[in-house]
């Protein structure tokens, strides 16, 4: 998350300053070794441009922490869903 917020508020869309906000649902899927399997909207933000940046913020930040020995005996692939919100400030958070 911290990561995302990161390379989300250095690369926040130019498109989007002082223009547009909201929040979108995003379900993204990471594999053992932290290379990102799949990042799709799950709910829009109403707005293509945030959605679209969203979705390449995400896969930007990759590739993200292999898996502890403990999580890679349970599972091969983590998947989750996740509220980003870009803000009047023009700063892109989650929830």
């Amino acid at each position: 998350r911290q990561k995302v917020e990161r390379v989300g508020n250095l690369n926040y869309p130019e498109a989007a300053k002082g223009k547009l906000y909201g929040n979108l649902l995003l379900y993204v899927e990471i594999r053992a070794d932290g290379s990102l399997e799949r990042v799709e909207v799950q709910r829009s933000s109403g707005h293509r441009i945030l959605d679209e940046a969203a979705m390449r913020i995400v896969r930007m930040s990759a590739p993200y922490g292999n898996f502890s020995a403990e999580l890679k005996r349970q599972t091969d692939i983590v998947a989750f869903a996740r509220t980003w919100v870009f803000t009047r400030a023009d700063r892109l958070t989650s929830e």
